[in-house]
């Protein structure tokens, strides 16, 4: 996801200055922000299951919170885009 994220975000910028055909990355990148929200979710569920010890879980969990914020990261800059637009047209 946070793939996917970076390269929709690096083809909008270059799109940017004409402002053509954005609502897409916005959008796609909101829906894969969802996406990440829901996989965080079922991981936390297992990384708590009691299948991992105690100190794998608290190395995993900060992995998946990094990951989390970088696709939150990614939703941000999304919507920054989405104001612009919007305050352009």
């Amino acid at each position: 996801m946070l793939d996917k994220q970076a390269r929709l975000t690096s083809d909008a910028m270059r799109r940017l200055k004409s402002m053509k055909d954005l609502k897409e990355y916005w959008v796609e990148c909101n829906r894969l922000e969802n996406d990440g929200d829901r996989a965080y979710r079922m991981l936390l569920v297992r990384l708590f299951s009691g299948e991992y010890d105690p100190l794998t879980v608290l190395k995993m969990k900060e992995v998946a919170d990094e990951l989390e914020a970088a696709c939150d990261g990614f939703e941000h800059v999304a919507h920054t885009v989405e104001t612009i637009a919007v305050k352009e047209s």
